[in-house]
């Protein structure tokens, strides 16, 4: 097979390939021909699995607690991780998704975690193109938020 770059202690003259010879990447799935070869990889997919999942209201945040941690030390210098929480096992077709989250007060937990399971199946059947074996998801926590805080007048205020 000729190569249109150089290969090392080759001039680049003698590098040259008729443009004609090589398949048009257009028309590749009408002649089947593979005209390459696509990795994802799997920290690529737990992003985008990551992302669908904190797109359900309902989900406060992904994670266990040393992770969520460390995520609140990265949004504090404007870095965000956004596979945080998610664990991706790619093959060459199919892919598994772990996902830990915490869930909001007030959430049913198992309908929560069916609406996450589905906007992950189609994030990642839609933007990544892999087939979805399984996504299995860990509720680790409910998140309670702090009670209002109410404000009193002073005592000596009202005497």
């Amino acid at each position: 097979m000729e190569y249109p770059n150089a290969r090392p202690g080759q001039s680049p003259a003698a590098a040259t390939t008729d443009i004609a010879a090589l398949p048009d990447p257009a028309l590749a799935p009408e002649l089947g021909q593979a005209v390459g070869r696509t990795v994802i990889a799997e920290t690529a997919v737990a992003k985008v699995a990551g992302i669908a999942a904190r797109s359900v209201a309902g989900v406060h945040s992904l994670g266990s607690a040393p992770s969520r941690a460390l995520g609140a030390i990265r949004d504090a210098v404007g870095s965000t991780d956004h596979a945080s929480g998610v664990r991706a096992e790619v093959g060459e077709t199919q892919v598994a998704v772990d996902i830990n989250l915490v869930a909001s007060y007030g959430s049913p937990l198992h309908s929560l975690a069916n609406q996450v399971r589905a906007a992950v199946y189609g994030a990642i059947t839609d933007l990544v193109g892999l087939q979805v074996i399984e996504v299995n998801i860990e509720v680790t926590d409910v998140y309670v938020p702090p009670p209002a805080k109410t404000t009193t007048p002073d005592r000596e205020a009202l005497q």
